[in-house]
């Protein structure tokens, strides 16, 4: 038996079946990390003197990833299908 005739590449994972795969925050779905879209949830001080205090006393505001599955960034808008093949036609 001969090999194939080309070389066979797996293109998302390190190999066969070890897809890293992560929970949507929103839905709770199991989703190829490489399918997901990530969202940057944190908040921001407005008022100058609270801030200014807070980075005295060594506070951070840190922010948290939310993996968002294709299904519910449709449906929350966060992307907008077709939208990469519009632009690539008025070039």
């Amino acid at each position: 038996m001969t090999g194939a005739p080309y070389q066979r590449t797996h293109k998302h994972g390190k190999g066969r079946g070890t897809e890293s795969t992560v929970t949507c925050s929103y839905c709770g779905k199991k989703v190829p990390k490489y399918k997901t879209f990530l969202r940057k949830r944190g908040f921001s001080i407005s008022d100058p003197g609270l801030r200014k205090e807070l980075n005295e006393s060594g506070f951070l505001a840190s922010q948290t990833r939310l993996y968002v599955c294709p299904s519910c960034a449709r449906h929350r808008r966060i992307s907008q299908p077709g939208k990469a093949r519009g632009s690539r036609r008025e070039q």
